[in-house]
């Protein structure tokens, strides 16, 4: 037994993908591909996607939303668990990053599914609010700029139907939040939000040390 949360060195590490990860093959091309890209460090852990697909099927997710989207990973991974009637709005700036992961959209058979929105996310969110989406997702993922991050996660609320998950990525900042020397705009950016999430009585919370740390948080 251990009163906090194991710490996972290599071995461990390694251990746990061999016993517990069941990566698609389609999402292992992807993953390898994106290593070798510029801005590789984006890319979300193999166990959080798989944990992203286990809480999509556990709610029944039909709709799931997500700010930074990157090469694709989290939306395939999603995709791939909600099934034929999920449908995934994607929100990212690049069109560079976001044609690797059309091109596996492509090639897993999801491509119609995806609406891939190039430009800011604040603004996709706010037209989606107003042409009266409120309460229209199941899921939702926010995995972009941290300094917006509170915007995003006050949008994704609207957006949510009650009942609604909300999983937000990079919460622990590879240790600098709990570094009283970091004082960069980001990692102010992501102490605000853990704070205000703590206190923010409209969510169920639960932060999840996976990746670089991951706040799940129920839509009450």
């Amino acid at each position: 037994m251990s009163r906090k949360t194991i710490e996972v060195d290599d071995r461990l590490y390694d251990y746990i993908l061999e016993t517990s990860l069941r990566e698609p093959e389609i999402l292992a091309e992807l993953r390898e591909e994106t290593a070798g890209m510029s801005g590789a460090g984006m890319q979300i852990s193999p166990e959080q996607g798989q944990l992203m697909a286990l809480l999509a099927e556990l709610i029944g997710a039909r709709r799931y939303l997500e700010v930074g989207t990157f090469t694709g990973y989290s939306a395939l991974a999603v995709l791939l668990a909600m099934g034929p009637e999920g449908r995934a709005t994607c929100c990212d700036l690049s069109e560079d990053y976001t044609a690797v992961a059309r091109r596996y959209w492509k090639k897993a058979g999801v491509e119609d599914r995806v609406a891939l929105h190039l430009a800011p996310a604040l603004d996709t969110l706010d037209r989606a609010v107003a042409a009266g989406e409120e309460g229209a997702y199941d899921f939702a993922f926010v995995d972009a700029d941290k300094e917006n991050y509170q915007g995003y996660v006050e949008r994704c609320h609207a957006l949510l139907r009650p009942g609604g998950l909300l999983a937000v990525d990079n919460v622990l900042w590879d240790g600098a939040v709990a570094d009283p020397a970091a004082d960069d705009a980001d990692t102010r950016a992501i102490r605000a939000l853990n704070a205000a999430l703590k206190e923010d009585g409209r969510w169920t919370i639960s932060l999840v040390p996976i990746g670089d740390g991951l706040t799940l948080a129920r839509k009450r």
